[in-house]
């Protein structure tokens, strides 16, 4: 019997490319090969396993033909185009598990820093000045924390908030009657009427996009903080600024960007748009390089979700 044939486009932890090879499958490591590289030997695999190196279009897609499956590690899959995938029978397997835990303590951590100030009494420290009236913080005790999108990431986020005394209330329109010991279900009018806080966990899918815009914000009844681990690309960075400046968003953490390429490895600083460099210069802005599912345990809890979800998907086949 032909081995089965599975391409990596990026490099994962070895713990994916051992467990794929001990179950006999035939890896193939194409890390750095350029895509047309890539279309040319396409049609000699079964398998992808990729991050967003590169795009998984239509162009793609119809030159791999014996593939069976795409493996993503991670979670989202805007780079792949997924209806076309299901259309020509290419199932799309994602490893959100992985890095659901990072990314709740990474959200958490950005609340935390934006709530109490940290990164800028830091910076303030750093350069000699010793601010103390100027640097006094809001706890998340007694507020209402709203989580918008409650799936792997919002639902770890919950379980993190155990413990600081907060009420949490969740909003997802694609579920219904997902209430937990953690979060209690809520309409968008709930969310939006309650929340001191708003952490967003929703994917980006073309419905999504910009789902955070002037409306949206304009319909909390309470200043808000407000975190983003989620995709750049739900959140409008000039409605946000607008509300940053005019007061209705206190502040916001954003470990992800609009303007980020699709791979979201590289921003052109210099020739981002205004909106940016407001959020660059802002005193009650906190900024990370999207890195909130990027811990090493992630890195191998993608490679050990994957290994498993594979081996499922093949042993069905």
């Amino acid at each position: 019997m032909t081995a089965i044939k599975i391409l990596l486009l990026d490099r994962p932890h070895p713990f994916l490319q051992q467990s794929l090879r001990e179950a006999g499958l035939e890896v193939h490591t194409h890390f750095d090969t350029p895509r047309a590289e890539i279309l040319a030997i396409l049609p000699d695999f079964q398998g992808i396993v990729m991050r967003s190196r590169l795009r998984a279009d239509r162009e793609l897609l119809d030159r791999g033909t014996q593939l069976q499956f795409i493996a993503r590690e991670g979670v989202g899959v805007e780079h792949i185009d997924t209806e076309y995938a299901a259309q020509k029978g290419i199932a799309v397997i994602t490893s959100p598990e992985g890095s659901r835990d990072t990314v709740a303590e990474h959200a958490l951590g950005l609340l935390l820093c934006l709530m109490n100030n940290l990164a800028r009494a830091d910076a303030q420290v750093r350069r000699g000045e010793w601010i103390r009236e100027g640097n006094r913080g809001y706890e998340i005790f007694g507020k209402t924390v709203g989580i918008l999108g409650y799936g792997n990431m919002g639902t770890a986020f919950a379980k993190r908030l155990q413990g600081f005394g907060c009420r949490v209330i969740a909003y997802d329109k694609y579920k219904t009657g997902y209430g937990d010991a953690f979060a209690a279900e809520a309409e968008l009018a709930a969310l939006q009427q309650e929340s001191d806080i708003l952490s967003i966990h929703i994917p980006y899918m073309l419905a999504n996009h910009h789902f955070i815009n002037d409306g949206f914000l304009e319909a909390f009844a309470k200043p808000i903080f407000l975190v983003n681990t989620a995709r750049g690309t739900v959140l409008d960075t000039a409605a946000l600024v607008r509300h940053l400046e005019s007061g209705r968003v206190r502040g916001a953490a954003l470990d992800v960007l609009e303007y980020e390429e699709t791979s979201f490895e590289f921003l052109n600083f210099p020739a981002l748009p205004s909106p940016f460099q407001y959020l660059r210069q802002a005193e009650n802005v906190v900024l990370s390089p999207h890195i909130a599912g990027w811990s090493y345990e992630s890195k191998l809890g993608h490679a050990q979700v994957l290994a498993g979800k594979i081996g499922e998907f093949l042993a069905l086949r």
